[in-house]
Parts: C-alpha cells; sequence; structure tokens
C-alpha cells in the first residue's frame, strides 16, 4: 500500500472522530434548550394554578365585603326602623331587611362554593408546584452534566484538531487537496477498499482494469463512478460475486 494511502487513512480516521465529536457537541445545545422548555413549561403552569387560585380568593373576599355592606343595610334599616311612626314605612324597611338577609344567604352559600374551589384549587398549586420544582432540578442536573459534558468534549475536539494538522504535513499537498475535496462532497468514507470488484464507497462495480491496476499501483487510483480514492490489502477478497 502506497505511503500516502496509509497517511490519508490515519487522516480519515482522525476526521471521523473530528466529524463525530462535532455531531455529539451539535447535541448538546438542543438537549439543553428542550431541559429548559420542559422546566418552563411547567413553572408556566405552576404560575396559572396560583393565578386561579388568586382569582378564587379575590372572588370570595368580594363577596364577603359585598355580605359586610348588605349588613350594614340591616342595621341602618333596622336603626330607622326605630325611629320611623309610620306603619307602611316600617313594613317597607322589614321588606328591605328581609331581601337583604335573602340575598346575604345567596352571597354566603357563593362564598361557601368558592371555598371549596379553593380548596381544591390549593390542591393543584400543591402538585404544580412539585412538578414544577422536578423539573427544575431536573433541568439543572442535566445542565450540569451537559455543560461538562461540552467541556470535556470540546477538549477532545482541540486535541484532535491539533493532531490532525500535523497528520497533514506528512501528505502532499496534491493528495491532500484531493482528500479535502472528497470530504467535504462525500462526508467521511473518502478512502474506501476495494473487495470483490466494487468500491467500498458507491459499492459500484469496478472495471476489470482498476482492478488489475490496483495491486500495484503506484499513485492514487479514484473510483470511476464516485471518485473516492481507492486502496487494497492482501487481506482483501478480490473475488467477483456474481
Amino acid at each position: 500500500m502506497l505511503s500516502v494511502i496509509e497517511n490519508l487513512l490515519i487522516l480519515q480516521d482522525r476526521d471521523r472522530k473530528i466529524l463525530r465529536l462535532k455531531a455529539e457537541i451539535a447535541k448538546i445545545d438542543p438537549e439543553r434548550k428542550a431541559s429548559g422548555s420542559k422546566s418552563a413549561q411547567s413553572q408556566a403552569a405552576l404560575e396559572n394554578v396560583k393565578t386561579r387560585a388568586k382569582q378564587v380568593e379575590s372572588e370570595r373576599k368580594r363577596l364577603e365585603l359585598e355580605a359586610d355592606g348588605k349588613k350594614q343595610q340591616i342595621a341602618k334599616y333596622s336603626n330607622q326602623q326605630l325611629q320611623t311612626k309610620k306603619n307602611e314605612e316600617y313594613r317597607a324597611l322589614t321588606n328591605e331587611i328581609a331581601n337583604c338577609k335573602r340575598e346575604i344567604g345567596h352571597l354566603e352559600d357563593q362564598q361557601l362554593d368558592l371555598m371549596a374551589q379553593a380548596e381544591l384549587v390549593q390542591k393543584d398549586v400543591v402538585e404544580a408546584t412539585r412538578i414544577a420544582t422536578q423539573f427544575k432540578q431536573e433541568m439543572d442536573r442535566q445542565g450540569a452534566e451537559l455543560s461538562s459534558r461540552e467541556v470535556a468534549l470540546k477538549k477532545q475536539l482541540v486535541e484532535l484538531e491539533s493532531s490532525r494538522e500535523s497528520l497533514t504535513k506528512d501528505i502532499d499537498e496534491s493528495s491532500l487537496s484531493r482528500y479535502e475535496r472528497l470530504l467535504k462532497n462525500k462526508g467521511e468514507n473518502v478512502i474506501v477498499g476495494v473487495e470483490h470488484g466494487v468500491c467500498g464507497g458507491c459499492h459500484m462495480k469496478l472495471p476489470t482494469q482498476i482492478l488489475v491496476t490496483i495491486k500495484g499501483v503506484s499513485d492514487l487510483l479514484c473510483c470511476p463512478n464516485c471518485g473516492r480514492i481507492l486502496y487494497f490489502r492482501r487481506d482483501m477478497d478480490m473475488t467477483i460475486k456474481d
């Protein structure tokens, strides 16, 4: 095997590791955002339940104040009854007092309903708080893990890219340029073996002349179908399958 092929295979292995590291690093931010999104949603749900609880309590207090106002009216009407000497006015005030008492009863019934609602909503607040806390803790835990992982991966990437630069110094400019173009267009599978008469990249059958030439080639040989650089080792089976 040509020394340039050997060097390119080492470079390809390094590039594969670099590409995979970059892919892993690229996944970290979406994972971090997904975790944060779940926490934000649970927090929003908690705020909605708290708002509902405040609305129920606010409505209950409004009804309570309205009932207190009716009670003050009853006191006022009762005082007026003590002062009036006219039967007609007395009866009218009695009716007003009766109306206020009915309204107070209705308001108190509504307050009881709201108190029952408040109890249920409070249970929802407790559960929503538990869920929001759980998601926040999970987000913090995952965030710490992702940050630690990101630092480690980026460190590995720097080391690999540094060693890659050293590797390229052992490859002639023409061969390296051809490899770089293929890497950009074909991805990580650039230098491919030949077995059973087919290209290890595109898996197309190779011309007989190439199969004969590749065993003793003294220069880079490329697949006529996909353009990938071909190589052959003695442990490869060149028997063409039907």
